[in-house]
């Protein structure tokens, strides 16, 4: 759909230098998503997986970060397989709800109660990142952070229309239950896409 040279947000790469490769196409939809112009692959162009690399290679950066949409419905294999061949470090955000290909150096995987996660998911996410919608996501929460690995890092993000709602709580819960992170969208607050 579209990639661009930025910041990283969210998460534990928050901060970094990243080049986004945004995958049109998702078949899960959830109600909040900010990008649902990625939902139908068929309004936007196919890129071959040479420019891709090739675009990535104009910046500095060498961390890519593949999204969507939804970017498991595709065999990520070829394109992780070319950037690692010329030098990124490969990361990617997804639902989970297909299973996992390519060659990952970060999995962030982000559930969503719209379809469910392929099984594939849990002993690959490095990052387990959950949209706080309302006050029953926590409990939501906690069940996906019993599936994931010991070594995955959790996270909390307040859903952005309802973050002044919903930050003070994550805030009170995450210093009842310290094992789990904030994530701000800190792109949003600075402007920057």
């Amino acid at each position: 759909m579209e990639s661009f040279y930025t910041l990283q947000g969210e998460g534990f790469y928050q901060g970094h230098a990243a080049y986004f490769i945004r995958l049109g196409g998702c078949d899960v939809e959830c109600f909040w998503c900010d990008v649902k112009e990625s939902w139908d692959a068929l309004a936007h162009p196919v890129y071959q997986i040479g420019q891709i690399v090739e675009d990535a290679m104009s910046h500095n950066g060498r961390l890519a970060i593949v999204t969507g949409g939804e970017p498991l419905m595709y065999d990520c294999g070829p394109l992780t397989k070319a950037l690692k061949d010329n030098g990124f470090q490969t990361n990617i955000e997804t639902s989970g709800a297909h299973p996992v290909t390519g060659e990952w150096d970060w999995v962030c995987f982000s559930p969503k109660k719209f379809k469910k996660p392929h099984e594939s998911i849990y002993a690959a996410a490095n990052e387990l990142k959950v949209v706080i919608y309302n006050r029953n996501d926590f409990k939501w929460a906690e069940q996906y952070a019993e599936l994931v690995n010991d070594d995955c890092m959790l996270y909390m993000q307040p859903e952005w229309s309802k973050s002044d709602e919903m930050s003070p709580l994550i805030i009170s819960y995450i210093q009842e239950n310290p094992k789990w992170r904030l994530s701000l969208q800190t792109h949003k607050f600075l402007n920057i896409p």
